[in-house]
């Protein structure tokens, strides 16, 4: 069965509040020093590209929304296949800037989603197929 494409939206979101809450309290400093809180929210940032990867295939409408959608599939990429060059302090101010902006974004797509599912304009909610 397809997921509905407002899945992708809660995966990003998901991943996005992840990162802030291993990031909590934790300097630059000791984030480089801490593999297991680099390894997690490197995986964080996997789910994000891979989600906003399905969100340019499935909903190409919603994925032109994110302002950060390539740069979030291209660390993905970098993550994935090319992680010896990950930079430790570009991930880290990744997360605390970027990540912030596109939950906000996320936010707002289900908002009106929902709006539109309530005000009775959606007959069912768009799929992946």
């Amino acid at each position: 069965m397809p997921r509905e494409t407002t899945a992708y939206l809660h995966d990003i979101i998901d991943a996005c509040d992840s990162i802030a809450s291993i990031l909590s309290g934790i300097s630059v400093e000791t984030y480089g020093k801490l593999r297991e809180k680099r390894s997690a929210v490197e995986r964080e940032f996997i789910v994000i590209g891979e989600a906003a990867s399905m969100l340019a295939k499935f909903s190409p409408e919603r994925f032109k929304r994110l302002s950060d959608g390539r740069k979030a599939i291209g660390l993905r990429n970098i993550l994935t296949h090319n992680y010896a060059s990950v930079d430790h302090e570009t991930i880290y101010e990744t997360a605390l800037q970027d990540a912030p902006k596109l939950r906000r974004e996320c936010i707002e797509m289900l908002r009106e989603s929902e709006d539109t599912v309530k005000d009775g304009l959606e007959s069912r909610p768009e799929t992946a197929e």
